[in-house]
C-alpha cells in the first residue's frame, strides 16, 4: 500500500475523524463465504472497542497494521 493512501484513511468508529492505523478483517459466516473479508479501519483509540464488537459476534478474523495490510486480489 502506498504511503499517500495510508494517510488518507479515517477510523470506522461512528463520529471519529482520526487517521486509521489498524485494519480489522471480518466476515459474517451467515452471509459471507469463509474466505470473504470485509474491513473496518480503526485508530489507536477505537481498535479495542471495534475488535470487541466484532469478536463477541464471532466475526473478527484478523487485526493488522494498516501499513502492513495486503488486500486479497
Amino acid at each position: 500500500m502506498r504511503d499517500e493512501a495510508v494517510s488518507d484513511v479515517i477510523c470506522s468508529a461512528k463520529g471519529c475523524r482520526a487517521d486509521a492505523v489498524w485494519v480489522l478483517a471480518w466476515n459474517n459466516p451467515k452471509i459471507h463465504t469463509p474466505e470473504r473479508r470485509k474491513t473496518w479501519l480503526a485508530c489507536e483509540e477505537h481498535r479495542e472497542h471495534l475488535s470487541q464488537f466484532l469478536g463477541v459476534r464471532g466475526f473478527l478474523k484478523d487485526v493488522v497494521l494498516l501499513k502492513e495490510w495486503e488486500p486479497s486480489a
